[in-house]
């Protein structure tokens, strides 16, 4: 008797569902060169069940949208190190579930991962395909397409509720990669999340009942938490309407105290280096008569000249020559603008480190590179970001500066030279966008789970399918 399983032909990417997944339609990329399949998971639990170990997880089983979640259980059958499309390798839980492609239904090995940044939310594997299908890459959803309006039949109720807490992301451009990516998150865990410009708001100082409100007389103290993400040119107001927030008993993500501290660089470093954290060798001065010393304070020529205000690589100047250097520092002085000079690190070439550290944990590291023509690594002028391993005492640098300052969410840059790794700054409103698309980790979703732990919040489980 003959029981060869008849193959079928399939492109190079297809429909599929999980009717045990309780999915029933998700966009698969296949990919014979991807030895395991794996599928988009985030909220991954590991709990146990009469004695064997499961797992928890939610899904975005639509592209581009992190609106629709799908929760599911099922037991674990390995854990796995698997190496990302990033070259970073990572430990994963392996989950089996049967997959319908067309009419053909058969048991596959999902690995759980989270593939927000990649273009499809499942992976489709050679080994779920062996003795099963014949790859055309030429061809694309062989077995049949699913439309918008099909997706909106079978996914409309699953859209996350509500439920959770009411949380405020004060900033200046809803529009922004971080702040959309910030109120997704939080929406996908089913929290009611508030966009506040910072100009818009406004306050009422009280000693028994204060007040936030928003435009057109919104009341803002039923918030539970506040997502503080203040740019430099409204730092004044923005931290005292932050002020303002935790006089009500609002919890702020990054507290007023601590975004002063960070957006004073000279202050900041000054408390650095008697929390024993190196720095480039760094002078500051406010007398025109004074450039050439100052110069030879920090080894002279080359060297870097930075306003104190200035953000994201602006206001930052390699000065190559003496004469250059006197030229830039009388500039600045002439504008009556504060300024540091700091010691060339040219060891570095271009490089630093960005580690993103929340709640006392570097959650996230990359090594940016600078643009060539650039001295200074910065994405936002041209650089690129790669994932990098940094070392112990790179850890306990970034962990240490950010709690110095008293930053519970903050982006740290170190710069490696030859006396070992040296701070550079540390950002108390880090972007998203590098370090997210560099690593493919949801560093929004970390921050908002931060948010859920300090506020001691669970969400209920009971409508996880299984």
């Amino acid at each position: 008797m003959n029981t060869e399983i008849t193959k079928f032909t399939i492109g190079s990417e297809e429909w599929c569902s999980f009717p045990e997944l309780g999915i029933p339609a998700i966009k698969a990329r296949v990919d014979s060169g991807a030895k395991t399949s794996s599928i988009h998971a985030f909220n991954i639990q590991s709990f146990r069940r009469d004695g064997e170990s499961w797992v928890s997880f939610e899904i975005h089983p639509i592209q581009n949208n992190r609106r629709t979640v799908i929760r599911c259980e099922r037991p674990v059958i390995d854990k796995r190190v698997v190496k990302s499309s990033s070259g970073i390798s990572e430990t994963r839980f392996v989950v089996r579930s049967p997959i319908k492609l067309g009419e053909h239904i058969w048991d596959i090995e999902l690995t759980l991962a989270n593939r927000d940044s990649m273009g499809f939310r499942m992976l489709l594997g050679r080994e779920a395909m062996i003795n099963r299908t014949i790859v055309d890459p030429s061809l694309v959803c062989t077995l049949g397409k699913v439309t918008d309006k099909q997706l909106k039949t079978y996914y409309g109720k699953n859209e996350a509720e509500k439920s959770g807490l009411k949380i405020g992301l004060l900033a200046s451009n809803e529009s922004l990669y971080s702040n959309q990516r910030l109120l997704e998150a939080g929406e996908e865990r089913g929290h009611d999340m508030l966009f506040l410009n910072i100009k818009q708001c406004y306050m009422k100082l009280d000693a028994e009942e204060p007040e936030a409100h928003y435009r057109g007389g919104k009341l803002l103290n039923d918030l539970d938490a506040v997502i503080t993400r203040i740019r430099p040119s409204v730092t004044f107001y923005g931290t005292a309407l932050a002020r303002q927030f935790e006089s009500m008993g609002i919890f702020t993500t990054n507290s007023s105290s601590a975004i002063t501290q960070s957006r004073d660089k000279l202050f900041s470093l000054q408390l650095m280096l008697k929390g024993g954290i190196n720095i480039p060798t760094t002078g500051f001065a406010n007398s025109p008569m004074d450039t050439n010393d100052l110069i030879e304070m920090v080894g002279g020529a080359p060297l870097i000249v930075k306003l104190l205000e200035g953000t994201q690589g602006r206001g930052v100047v390699l000065a190559e020559t003496k004469k250059a250097a006197e030229s830039v520092i009388n500039a600045f002085k002439s504008l009556r603008a504060n300024l540091l000079v700091q010691k060339f690190i040219k060891e570095a070439d271009g490089k630093d480190l960005r580690c993103f550290v929340i709640d006392g944990k570097v959650v996230a590291s990359i090594e940016r590179t600078a643009a060539p023509g650039e001295f200074r690594a910065n994405i936002h002028q041209g650089g690129s970001a790669a994932v990098v391993k940094i070392t112990r005492e790179e850890r306990v640098l970034a962990v240490k500066a950010a709690k110095i300052l008293g930053l519970q969410v903050a982006g740290v840059d170190i710069i490696r030279s030859k006396s070992g790794p040296l701070l550079l700054e540390v950002n108390s409103s880090p972007g998203l966008e590098g370090i997210e698309s560099a690593t493919g980790k949801d560093i929004a979703g970390m921050i908002i789970s931060s948010i859920e732990k300090k506020l001691k919040w669970k969400r209920e489980l009971s409508e996880v399918k299984s």
